[in-house]
């Protein structure tokens, strides 16, 4: 990483969506962290122009994995590289068979807050990527990866079940409810991958956390999430991808193929619809199984797209998305991660695909 002693970060430093007070003109960093006083005595001073934001946020990738299962460790570099190139400095990894750890103590990659391993019921998702196992099972399989884990467990809640040739849910409700509570016993929070319908309102009803891509999202269970401050990350890049997957399915599964086209013609209609309810979203692209690392701005966009407000879509990607993570933004004395562009990105959420200036913990490395 190439050292500065001291960055002057000048321009417009955006710590946070709206208000007067959380728009700065400049920001100091002092031995890698934030601060909005000007240090005394200070040399060798690197000015970086710009509209600054704090790191960006993918909510939902995985660092590890790829489209065949586990990876080496330098593929996971690699990945977690090209993320960091793209400013995306705190990563939420939703579930991977490698152990990433050693991430955590190179000082030139981004945070990552891990689900540890996906938790699925036999044969039913992605070989070599979860542990495959039968509802008696759950709770301990839980337990386990809520210890392994930075707070988070990750379900697969529907797949494609094969007798009846469409999406269909993969827990009982009285052995998911019981999964979860223990995880909260535990302190971690659980998430659960969803693409049907029927799978929501039992998992919501069980007290899950949060549902990944959520295409099922209905006019009668989007109440029920924004009653119950369940989140969504809609991974709408990823959804884009359901019309191939249902042509290379078609033939052996047309129901399954029908469904999937249904959902991806309504995907921006659903977030929309959960946006106006109040439920909380928060911007992931999936990458790292059939998707390339560091497509956070696409999916900015495509947020956009769907009707949410650039500001709001920019906080499911930055300020809002570390709160929800319980990471730090550009705070006095907070780890100066952050990402700096040559334009507002309030007015046009594409400039996120170009950052001019990448500050991870203090040093500029792009």
């Amino acid at each position: 990483m190439s050292e500065s002693a001291v960055l002057h970060i000048k321009g417009r430093v955006l710590a946070g969506p709206v208000a007067d007070d959380d728009v700065h003109d400049e920001l100091w960093v002092v031995d890698g962290k934030i601060t909005f006083d000007r240090p005394t005595g200070a040399r060798d001073v690197r000015v970086v122009e710009g509209w600054a934001l704090p790191g960006l946020v993918d909510a939902h990738c995985h660092v590890g994995l790829d489209a065949h299962g586990p990876v080496d460790a330098s593929t996971s570099e690699q990945q977690a590289v090209t993320e960091r190139d793209a400013g995306v400095l705190l990563l939420r990894d939703a579930g991977s068979p490698s152990d990433t750890r050693w991430i955590d103590h190179r000082d030139d990659l981004p945070r990552i807050v891990r689900a540890g391993r996906h938790i699925a019921r036999t044969r039913r998702y992605i070989r070599n990527y979860a542990h495959e196992i039968e509802p008696a099972d759950l709770v301990a399989y839980v337990a386990e990866e809520a210890r392994r884990g930075d707070g988070w467990v990750k379900l697969v809640g529907d797949w494609i079940d094969r007798e009846s040739g469409d999406l269909s849910a993969c827990w009982p409700p009285g052995e998911v409810a019981a999964a979860i509570a223990e995880a909260h016993r535990l302190g971690a929070r659980v998430t659960a991958h969803c693409f049907a319908e029927e799978s929501l309102a039992p998992l919501v009803e069980a007290g899950i956390d949060c549902v990944e891509h959520a295409t099922g999202l209905t006019e009668d269970t989007i109440p029920l999430f924004a009653e119950r401050g369940v989140a969504i990350v809609p991974t709408l890049i990823n959804i884009a991808t359901f019309p191939k997957l249902a042509e290379g399915g078609e033939a052996k599964f047309p129901r399954w193929a029908a469904h999937m086209r249904r959902l991806h013609a309504r995907r921006y209609d659903t977030v929309r619809a959960a946006y106006d309810a109040g439920v909380p979203i928060y911007a992931g692209t999936d990458a790292g199984g059939s998707l390339a690392h560091g497509l956070i701005g696409q999916e900015v966009a495509e947020l956009v797209k769907a009707g949410i407000p650039a500001v709001d879509a920019l906080s499911a990607a930055t300020w809002g998305a570390r709160d929800w993570l319980g990471r730090p933004g550009m705070t006095e004395g907070a780890a100066a991660d952050l990402v700096v562009y040559d334009a507002d990105p309030r007015e046009d959420v594409r400039v996120l695909s170009a950052p001019r200036r990448v500050v991870l913990r203090g040093c500029v490395v792009g």
